[in-house]
């Protein structure tokens, strides 16, 4: 096992994007005296939704990928993986400012779900398919024989 350097990298670029993020919304909830909600501000409802979503899938998805660098995974999936998912988090922000229903935002904002959704579910099959199943699978089964063994013994003694 080895320090994940490659997730390391990406995800100090990504932590950039989350501060560039943060720093938007806190300029947004300064110039519209908005200190807890949105105020009405369009344009800080999305830069809160964009700060937002970048938490909700950036945690997970880069513990994933660094949980299959430390494994070993290959550096050209470790790369894809998060060359997706930094790709998706530079379109996301571009298309929650962009006009609904407009070029732009059907093309950010889709491919960045697409994006993100694609790394998530990659990933997390990737992890399972790295899993030892028949080793797991034949340690259930003894135990579950083992169980069932000292649950007879158990019911001999009490009826006797």
């Amino acid at each position: 096992m080895h320090m994940p350097s490659i997730t390391a990298n990406y995800l100090a670029i990504l932590a950039l994007i989350y501060a560039a993020l943060a720093l938007q919304v806190i300029r947004l909830r300064w110039s519209s005296k908005a200190p807890f909600d949105d105020g009405g501000d369009e344009n800080l409802r999305s830069a809160i939704r964009a700060h937002g979503n970048f938490m909700e899938y950036v945690p997970i998805i880069t513990l994933m990928v660094a949980l299959l660098e430390m494994s070993g995974a290959s550096v050209l999936r470790i790369h894809v993986l998060m060359g997706m998912l930094l790709l998706s988090r530079l379109l996301h922000p571009l298309g929650m400012y962009a006009k609904p229903g407009s070029r732009k935002f059907t093309i950010c904002r889709g491919g960045s779900i697409f994006l993100t959704i694609g790394v998530l579910i990659a990933s997390a099959l990737t992890i399972l398919s790295r899993l030892p199943w028949a080793a797991m699978a034949e340690e259930m089964s003894e135990q579950t024989i083992a169980t069932i063994e000292f649950l007879q013994v158990i019911h001999v003694i009490l009826t006797l």
